[in-house]
């Protein structure tokens, strides 16, 4: 997989409720519901209940952060 099938799936779930695993620093493990609301070259942004929060597609490369 490369950056750039990343970047075409999550253009293809823009703007559907998903849910979100986020392995974090220190085995810290985050997971929360959002939207994908907007993209760009290098980040996208998740909006969720109460923030929204970007990440790189980088993140998705390796597994920092998992799409459900």
């Amino acid at each position: 997989m490369n950056i750039q099938k990343i970047k075409n799936q999550i253009e293809g779930l823009k703007n559907q409720k998903l849910h979100f695993k986020i392995n974090g620093s220190r085995n810290q493990i985050e997971e929360f519901d959002g939207v994908i609301t907007e993209s760009y070259n290098y980040v996208f942004v998740i909006e969720t209940e109460t923030a929204k929060k970007s990440f790189s597609y980088s993140d998705v490369l390796i597994n920092n952060i998992e799409i459900l």
